[in-house]
């Protein structure tokens, strides 16, 4: 099974590991792209603060992350698991897990990224800035830029198993399972339900949604399950106390929708 994840725009600071080495990144079929975008950013944010402000759309309050990416050769490193930050990974809380669901955990888990496409919780980065929106001078829309490196890799990657897609909209646009794949693939959306005047309402509100995904992650992690395909996932999530509502695909060579149905955060 693969849980494809977004990233988090804010990272964890304080990395004390080896240096940045893209050798050391799982994926090794990403490597030149990651080193072209690397390149690309380091260069736009050392050579000029406010255009590399502008294209990477931050702040006057967050300017310190320009010159963070300027010195991204030979920045020291943490696991991915340990860089994202927010409410997802405070939901996932991947540091309070057991060994055996850790393991899971490290095989199942894929962050994607605007700077290094995708990446495992256990491959060692330092912190950056740099979202799937992003449009470099050079390279152009960066959800552009990744489709063809991640639909060399990462089919290869997902082999027969289960696809959990949890991405945000500009994750997505970077790798869309196509074919079988697709019909394995199980894209999931958090509705609030509130009852207003008698009559059920139904809302995306996005702090439920990434605090539920987050859980319901880590829930599968921590029990081990492990679904064959979508249809078995909506069954385990129910098993695990999630209501769930499982949509197959009107047509081949698209993934199932499931809706998970949550009252309170």
């Amino acid at each position: 099974m693969l849980v494809l994840l977004p990233p988090s725009e804010g990272k964890a600071a304080g990395a004390s590991g080896p240096a940045l080495d893209l050798g050391a990144l799982s994926l090794p079929g990403l490597t030149a792209a990651r080193e072209a975008v690397l390149a690309e950013l380091v260069e736009l944010c050392a050579a000029d603060e406010d255009k590399a402000r502008e294209v990477l759309g931050l702040s006057e309050g967050l300017r310190g992350e320009v010159a963070r990416n300027a010195g991204l050769y030979g920045a020291p490193t943490r696991p991915a698991g340990e860089v994202y930050t927010g409410v997802l990974y405070d939901a996932l809380d991947l540091g309070t897990l057991d060994a055996a669901a850790r393991e899971r955990a490290g095989r199942w888990l894929l962050v994607f990224s605007g700077l290094w496409g995708a990446v495992r919780i256990g491959d060692p980065i330092p912190p950056y800035r740099c979202s799937g929106g992003v449009r470099l001078p050079a390279l152009g829309s960066l959800g552009r830029y990744w489709r063809e490196p991640l639909g060399s890799v990462l089919p290869e990657v997902a082999d027969e198993g289960l696809v959990l897609d949890l991405r945000s909209a500009a994750y997505g646009a970077m790798w869309r399972p196509r074919g079988d794949l697709a019909g394995r693939t199980a894209t999931v959306r958090v509705l609030q339900s509130r009852i207003v005047g008698g009559v059920e309402k139904r809302s995306v509100v996005s702090h439920f949604n990434k605090a539920t995904k987050g859980r319901m992650v880590r829930a599968l992690l921590r029990e081990g399950v492990e679904p064959g395909g979508p249809a078995e996932l909506a069954e385990a999530l129910r098993g695990l106390g999630y209501t769930v509502e499982a949509e197959p695909p009107a047509k081949g060579g698209a993934p199932w929708r499931l809706d998970v149905v949550v009252t309170e955060l």
